[in-house]
């Protein structure tokens, strides 16, 4: 189902593009004009040198039959090869990504686990709703208010860029926590509500019960009996959220100015870098149908009822 589903994606991706009004090469073309006069015949040298002059269907193929050579083609934006831009740029996404999506599932599932042990009492009251309104913040509205409160005004932390950790730590860390903290937000409120719900059907149950009957501590009993059956939604969740660490890095790494992925994303729609959109778009898919694919395997682990034959 998996290689179903990509091959959709392709095709999608692939013909769907090219319904956008508006040629490419000509906006490509545009920005040079002004350094040189641009000739008919050099467009067309270009098309055939792109295989933009060439029948859809085998532009399609061709493109295919490229990624299997580990040849993405070569951005008409940046007249560079895709798979080195790509190269570039995703260990700055993934850099940022990973930690969001670590930091956003070991916060949630914490205070999720601790709003749903203290139901009804003040930690759950102050929990819930504030997870309620984090899963509902826009990602580009708190990171231009972080901007202006903590870099224009506070001027506690860089406003724009990315530093390697190899280079600066320390400013490298600076530099990561507010698009850290922006794109972690809506992983940590749905974690946590996520876990609330499952640890709160988790201990209605007969072992749950029992548990407690046989005299066992609280701490014994959430840990290590419903703790990790309570995970199995919470980790479809986290799965869920490798996509988010892509597509949540589009608008991030914009409003941060970040050279990454998702930055490189936004310049090849509105370039209209066919290649380039092909590309980012065909990684970003196979990223989260490896991931599913992964989690579906864990739900095994996770609890013992599960098998696969």
């Amino acid at each position: 189902m998996a290689l179903v589903v990509l091959v959709i994606v392709t095709l999608i991706v692939f013909f769907i593009i090219r319904l956008l009004p508006g040629d490419p090469l000509l906006i490509y073309m545009g920005q040079a004009a002004q350094q040189q006069a641009i000739s008919e015949e050099q467009i067309e040298m270009l098309r055939h040198q792109f295989g933009l002059d060439r029948p859809i269907i085998i532009q399609y193929f061709r493109w295919i039959g490229g990624i299997f050579l580990g040849d993405f083609g070569e951005s008409i934006y940046y007249h560079e090869k895709v798979s080195t831009l790509m190269a570039e740029r995703l260990p700055v996404t993934l850099h940022i990504g990973v930690i969001s999506l670590v930091f956003g599932s070991i916060i949630g599932i914490a205070i999720g686990l601790w709003a749903g042990v203290k139901r009804g009492k003040w930690p759950d009251k102050i929990i819930t709703p504030l997870t309620y309104i984090a899963i509902t913040v826009p990602v580009f509205w708190l990171g231009i208010l972080m901007i202006y409160t903590f870099g224009l005004k506070l001027h506690w932390l860089p406003i724009t860029g990315y530093t390697s950790p190899f280079d600066d730590f320390w400013l490298s860390t600076r530099q990561l926590v507010m698009p850290v903290f922006c794109m972690s937000l809506f992983s940590i409120a749905a974690n946590a509500r996520q876990m609330r719900s499952s640890i709160l059907e988790t201990v209605s149950q007969d072992y749950i019960r029992t548990a407690w009957s046989k005299g066992l501590s609280e701490r014994v009993i959430i840990f290590k009996h419903a703790l990790k059956n309570s995970l199995i939604p919470v980790i479809t969740l986290i799965g869920m959220g490798v996509g988010s660490i892509l597509a949540g890095s589009v608008l991030v790494e914009t409003v941060f100015s970040i050279s990454g992925i998702g930055r490189l994303f936004v310049t090849s729609i509105f370039g209209q870098d066919y290649v380039a959109v092909q590309a980012i778009t065909f990684f970003i898919s196979v990223s989260i149908l490896v991931m599913n694919l992964l989690v579906d395997l864990s739900y095994g682990w996770f609890d013992p009822r599960i098998r696969y034959s």
